[in-house]
Parts: C-alpha cells; structure tokens; sequence
C-alpha cells in the first residue's frame, strides 16, 4: 500500500463571468484555482491557509469534486478521479467526506441527530439493521463527546461546539479515509477551538484518518497540522513541514501573514519582524502578470517579478516555495533574513 493516498496535479478551477440576458455571453472567468500542485501522505494532516478569497474552500470541494475542474487531475489512493461521474464517484465518495464551516448552515434543522447521522449510512449501503446501525451511531456520538439521548434532539439544541461535533460525526459514519475541514474552527468560540481540534487529533489516531484543513488561522495550522500549504489568489506560493515554515517563512507573503499573528509577550513583540502590506487584493479575474504577488511585496525586483512567473521549486527538504526572492537564496545570493521590509 503506497504511502501517498491524494495527488493532486496542476488543478484548475475556474468559474466563467457571464453577461446579457439574452445571449448569456462569458465575458471572462474567475481564477479561483489556477495551476495548483500537492502531495497528501496517508495519516497525515495538511493545512491549507490564505486569506479570504485565495481559494483555498474551492480547492478543498475540487478535491471531492463538489466543484467540477477546469483542468489538472486529482489522484486518490492510485485512482484518477478526473473523468469519474455516476456511480463510480458516488461510491468513491464514501472515502472522502467533508467538514463544514458553519455547522448550523451544513445541518438541516428538519432532520433529528439520528436521521442526520443515518442518511449517509443508508445511502451507501451501510445501515444493515436497526440494532447494528444503533450501536454505531452511539459509538459515533461516544467518539465525539456526545450522549446518546442527543440522536433524539435537532441541530438548533445544540450550542456551536456541540453542531460542529456533530457534523465531524457525520462524515465519520461512512468510515471515510479522507476528512476535508474546511474552517471547522472559525464559527466557534475560542475556549471551544480548542476542543475541537483536540477532538480532530484524537479521531485521527483512532481511525487513521487523512485530514486536509483549511483555514486563515495561523496558530490553528500551526496546532494541528503536519506540513503546511499557503496559497495567494489561486495558486500555491509555499509548502513545508509546519516547524519548518513556522521557524523560517522564505515566501515574502508568508512572511507577512505570521508577522501578523498577534503575541502575547511584548518582548517577543518588539524584536519580531514586522511587514505591513500595502495596497488590495487583485481580482481573481484578472490576475497580475509574472508573480501574483508583486503588486504587494515589499521586495519586488524591477522587471523581473512583474514579467516572470515564479515556479513552486523544491529550496531545502520538503520545503517549496514560488518566489524570486527565495530562489535567491537558495543560490547563496542572499541569506534568508537579509532583507528587512525597509530597506
């Protein structure tokens, strides 16, 4: 059995922009993912982080494909799920199974934990009879800090924390191998992040569990995961192991987003590196030429990084990144915190 359970391939998403009544012309699209390559190693968790509207959720659905491809492949466990529709997809889809953000909005507040928990059970053939569907929909709650008498209760009885134990629930209950969470932390308090993440860890171990977690929360990457991607407007721009990019960022944007995670200890405060970006978001609908990133980097070099795409090259072991500044030292031209955001 190979180590590697996702491929994923030069992945592309990309949602047409239409215009008229009439003739439903598409005047453009939306790069939403555009070109993004990863590895996903059987056990481990990957964590996905960017700001808002990266495209890191749309790349979490492609994954599962709950959002069609424009382009790429995406390989699970040796098989390619890039032409699979139908029948095959629906029963490759018991091994992967999703975690949503909001818990309130992924549950529908019609259906009992019960009916929720059993539907996907029932639709892959899983719920046999009622006294062996019992005893797993209790080993289910039991595994995620519930009691038995909430199967009787509806998704508004519950507080936030209790909605999200039950959706992570949900998607184990069909004994997937790949659990895509994305956010699953954001919409709850912070005493309850913890927990959660805590719970996730403790369900990985027990069941062997694949996780990709997506999130714009640093410090919940930084807890959970065991190597890290960070995208920018469609692409990825670095991958590493999570004490490895935590310890020394090489991409100028990375830089900036642990820059920006608050710390407690003012002494550590005052002698971190601090780098303020400047100017907006480009649109996903018409990206910057050469590096995406340039319009925002306070290292941009003249003429190269408005014309010339960095490539996501391998810098140290296990460690990518897309970025002309860090080809730069990985040649030796510069050492790695030679550069300071004023200069």
């Amino acid at each position: 059995m190979s180590d590697l359970l996702v491929e994923v391939d030069d992945l592309a998403v990309h949602f047409p922009i239409r215009r008229g009544v009439l003739l439903d012309r598409t005047v453009g699209h939306v790069y939403a993912v555009d070109g993004v390559s990863l590895r996903i190693e059987r056990g481990e968790t990957y964590g996905l982080v960017g700001e808002s509207g990266c495209g890191k959720s749309t790349l979490g659905r492609a994954l599962l494909r709950l959002e069609k491809p424009t382009g790429g492949r995406v390989v699970f466990d040796g098989i390619d799920l890039s032409g699979m529709k139908g029948e095959p997809l629906r029963r490759m889809r018991r091994r992967m199974q999703m975690v949503f953000q909001d818990p309130l909005a992924s549950l529908d507040p019609r259906q009992s934990v019960e009916s929720l928990l059993v539907e996907g059970m029932r639709a892959h053939g899983l719920d046999k009879d009622r006294a062996s569907t019992g005893k797993r929909l209790r080993e289910l709650l039991d595994a995620v800090g519930l009691p038995p008498k909430a199967l009787r209760k509806y998704p508004h009885e519950f507080s936030g924390g209790q909605r999200q134990r039950i959706g992570i629930a949900r998607a184990l209950a069909v004994g997937p191998d790949l659990v895509v969470a994305d956010e699953p932390v954001s919409a709850l308090d912070v005493s309850v992040q913890a927990q959660v993440l805590n719970l996730l860890e403790d369900l990985q171990s027990e069941y062997g569990l694949t996780y990709l977690v997506i999130a714009h929360d640093l410090a919940v990457v930084r807890h959970i995961a065991d190597r890290v991607g960070v995208m920018y407007l469609g692409g990825l721009v670095e991958e590493a192991g999570s004490d490895s990019l935590y310890a020394e960022p090489l991409h100028p944007y990375t830089r900036a987003l642990l820059s920006a995670v608050p710390v407690p200890d003012p002494e550590v405060e005052d002698e971190r590196e601090q780098i303020l970006l400047t100017g907006d978001l480009p649109s996903p609908a018409a990206p910057p030429p050469g590096c995406r990133f340039h319009t925002r980097c306070p290292w941009k070099q003249a003429t190269r990084c408005d014309t010339e795409k960095p490539q996501l090259r391998e810098i140290g072991p296990g460690h990518r990144v897309a970025c002309h500044y860090a080809e730069d030292i990985r040649s030796g031209r510069l050492a790695p915190r030679a550069v300071s955001a004023t200069a």
